[in-house]
């Protein structure tokens, strides 16, 4: 095959990668807490298609190389909803999950109580705090979480706070080497999660997605563009070589 099919395909090849990156950033452009997904591309060079006598044959060719993806961990902006189990954080900090396979960590923030009366994210996961999951009395009411993280309650008629425990944050020192895991979750990989003092806990509000619709969208149209050129040069070269061989075998032997 020629050099010019093959780094042809080999961008359509990551194009397509791409086009599944930011085609996910859109479908969790309303996702409460989400961080974006970027492409990461490094040049790849090898030694081209050639016949073994042909004169320069040593010639590396380029090639773009899909070589993964990373997060965008920028702050979303803070949507407030006044409702007392909905929390964002300022700063780099994760709630931290119970689920079936592990601790897992995640930025959002959208909090329930299932009929136990656990602290849980709305797929159920019980959120930890310093102490394990934080459990609430049926008589309690008037939630109240300080920046802190601690919880506190009325119970019953009294008139004083209860304390039901503190939210357990934690963040890490590279956080590019958190995976996701699906259900706005994270595992650790290969990092491991610190306490966090400095990150502050909002009640009544939720973190949007930091992604940018608008530039998402653009990024698509380029990506779609993009791929369709060079699926047109590619084509164009199959045409020439589909050309080439019916003239040839049309000269007289």
């Amino acid at each position: 095959m020629e050099n010019t099919l093959l780094i042809g395909l080999a961008r359509q090849t990551v194009l397509e990668r791409q086009l599944d990156v930011v085609a996910n950033n859109i479908a969790n452009v309303n996702t409460t807490g989400y961080k974006a997904d970027n492409s990461l591309f490094e040049e790849y060079l090898t030694s081209g298609a050639h016949e073994d006598n042909f004169v320069g044959s040593d010639r590396r060719v380029s090639y773009v190389q899909d070589r993964g993806t990373y997060r965008d961990f920028a702050q979303g902006s803070a949507d407030q909803t006044k409702n007392p189990l909905d929390l964002a954080i300022d700063g780099s900090a994760f709630l931290v999950v119970q689920t079936p396979g592990g601790e897992r960590y995640t930025r959002d923030g959208g909090l329930q109580l299932n009929g136990q009366g656990q602290l849980v994210t709305v797929a159920g996961n019980p959120v930890l705090g310093t102490g394990g999951p934080i459990v609430f009395q049926p008589t309690d009411h008037d939630i109240n979480v300080t920046p802190d993280g601690t919880i506190t309650v009325v119970e019953g008629n009294g008139r004083t706070d209860s304390i039901r425990g503190k939210l357990r944050l934690v963040s890490f020192a590279d956080a590019q080497k958190l995976l996701k895991e699906g259900l706005n979750l994270y595992t650790a990989g290969e990092g491991s999660a610190q306490p966090d003092t400095k990150s502050v806990v909002r009640q009544g509000f939720l973190e949007k997605s930091n992604v940018s619709a608008v530039a998402e969208m653009s990024r698509m149209m380029e990506v779609t563009r993009a791929y369709s050129q060079i699926a047109a040069m590619l084509q164009q070269q199959g045409d020439l070589h589909k050309t080439a061989i019916q003239q040839l075998a049309s000269v007289p032997a």
